[in-house]
């Protein structure tokens, strides 16, 4: 009789051992795992090994089947595709943490304090800043160098709006630029008054002062992005479209993700120049599990806030004004043919309206008809009702953010006027042409975080409930198609969707877990969604404390 006391534990030992048929790293059970694959299926577990995802499914059948080496507990909390940021500056991001930072500004002479400010704690020839936006000051006309000036007559000054696509550059910046009163450019404006040069730099007229800035070395371009890098995965990033890569960046980047040091997974849009092209154009697309280089990013015109944008009709509120062509129709017909022929995907950004209809017309010119090379349109910002269905004709894919919206929704009619700016940020109208639009937020533009993506798409409202009823509510996006938005579909506009996207079985285990779930609770509560934790490939990049 002892002897068969003795068996028994021995037994159910036996037994357990035996009812684990396969082996895994980590499984994660007692969740709420929104899969994102085609059906929406939300499910409770989920294992991985080796950075995939191999099986997802019930708690128990999962716990039956599998011996982990690590077991997650999630305790009913939500899990969701690592998300995707589809337009986004991930390197430019990481610099702006050793530059002025002037977001939020409430003046120039704000700007001003914090220039100030910085120059004493920082020696460099070059003092540079970005996020000054006139639309949030008092006074909102653009302002001069005079100031800058009178400040800092021997150092350089560089301070960009908040789009990117305005500047302020003190007269020791234009000198180093060799820019005078007779300079000229396309697709750029020097603005004077009184044939004096007043420092504000429109679109291309700021590269030829940028090209005097000493170029980011590669230990600046590894601590920028580092940097970015832990800011990103904080926000439950797992993979991030950097919309503007000169050639160096590609190098660098690659060789930190192969190092081990850069996790961050990278979608990188070339900039166009003769040395991306000679490298790129003839070899083909660039692939790695970690980085893709399929795309070549360009600029179709400048932004609205601006007056940069080009629009078919002039601005409501300068109607002397229809913004700018960055280059002419011949030049990117010659580009597009270029990368159709190389296998590479064309991504434009495109504000005004006309801007819209000029590179829809030439995509489907080089395109034909409906096809599977994913060219995207930018920001899709301004499209006329009447060019909405060619995205449906060439199979273009809309790359949108919606924080545009919610920033810009407070000034937009003064710049379009009551009829125009209905069709501006058609999100819904968009999306119903291919039934997929890639969401983004243009970070640092925007904020970095995806759920003031998410919040912006569906509510269209700011943080302070404004306005009541929502903006343009006919366009908002449901919460499963902004969650697509920024997860799969992000990863369909990237060719990516076999790789990463939705948590199904062979790919890669990109997910995060949020304290709260955004599918279900009142709207008035997303912004206050936290992310606990942050995972790509299976490893643990982000905790909460």
């Amino acid at each position: 009789m002892k002897r068969f006391y003795l068996f028994i534990p021995l037994l159910s030992l036996f037994m357990s051992s035996c009812y684990y048929t396969e082996e895994a790293d980590i499984l994660i059970h007692n969740a709420s795992i929104y899969t994102v694959d085609d059906n929406f299926t939300i499910t409770e577990a989920m294992a991985i090994k080796d950075g995939k995802i191999i099986d997802v499914g019930p708690n128990n059948e999962l716990k039956n089947r599998y011996n982990a080496k690590v077991e997650i507990d999630a305790k009913m909390r939500p899990i969701y595709p690592g998300f995707i940021d589809a337009h986004c500056h991930f390197l430019w991001y990481g610099n702006t943490f050793f530059e002025v930072d002037l977001v939020g500004t409430k003046s120039w002479d704000e700007v001003i304090e914090k220039t100030i400010a910085f120059s004493k704690t920082n020696t460099d020839l070059w003092i540079k800043g970005r996020g000054w936006d006139q639309n949030d000051w008092k006074v909102k006309e653009f302002p001069t160098k005079a100031k800058l000036d009178s400040l800092f007559p021997d150092r350089a000054v560089l301070l960009r709006r908040i789009d990117g696509h305005a500047a302020i550059a003190n007269q020791k910046a234009l000198d180093l630029a060799g820019i005078t009163i007779d300079t000229k450019i396309d697709g750029g404006i020097y603005k004077q008054i009184e044939s004096k040069l007043t420092g504000l730099l429109i679109d291309n007229a700021i590269d030829t002062v940028q090209k005097a800035v000493p170029k980011l070395s590669q230990v600046q371009m590894k601590r920028a992005l580092l940097k970015a890098q832990e800011m990103c995965f904080a926000k439950g990033l797992t993979t991030v479209d950097d919309a503007m890569l000169e050639n160096e960046m590609v190098h660098t980047i690659d060789e930190l993700q192969k190092s081990g040091e850069l996790k961050m997974k990278v979608y990188g849009m070339l900039m166009p120049t003769e040395e991306n092209k000679k490298e790129f154009l003839s070899k083909g697309p660039y692939l790695t599990e970690m980085l893709s280089i399929r795309s070549f990013k360009y600029f179709a015109d400048g932004a609205l806030g601006s007056r940069g944008a080009k629009l078919i009709e002039p601005y409501a509120d300068d109607i002397h004004n229809t913004g700018l062509f960055l280059n002419d129709s011949t030049y990117f017909a010659k580009e597009a043919e270029a990368l159709y022929k190389n296998g590479f995907q064309m991504n434009t950004h495109c504000i005004g309206d006309a801007a819209n209809r000029m590179m829809l017309n030439i995509y489907g010119n080089t395109l034909k008809t409906t096809n599977d090379k994913r060219w995207r349109i930018e920001h899709c910002q301004v499209v006329n009702a009447n060019d909405l269905e060619k995205f449906k004709t060439y199979t273009i894919i809309p790359s949108i953010q919606p924080t545009h919206a919610t920033s810009d929704m407070y000034w937009a009619e003064d710049r379009l006027g009551e009829d125009r700016v209905k069709t501006a940020y058609a999100y819904k109208d968009l999306l119903k042409q291919n039934g997929i639009v890639a969401l983004g937020t243009d970070f640092p533009i925007e904020d970095i975080d995806p759920l003031k993506t998410f919040y912006a798409a569906v509510v269209r409202k700011d943080k302070e409930n404004f306005p009541t009823d929502g903006y343009q509510k006919e366009n908002a996006l449901t919460r499963e198609e902004t969650l697509r938005g920024i997860t799969i579909w992000a990863a369909i506009s990237n060719f990516e969707e076999e790789q990463k996207g939705s948590i199904e079985v062979g790919k890669a285990a990109d997910f995060i877990i949020l304290n709260q779930d955004i599918m279900k609770i009142p709207e008035a509560n997303i912004l206050e969604t936290k992310v606990i934790s942050t995972y790509v490939n299976g490893e643990l990049v982000f905790k909460s404390k």
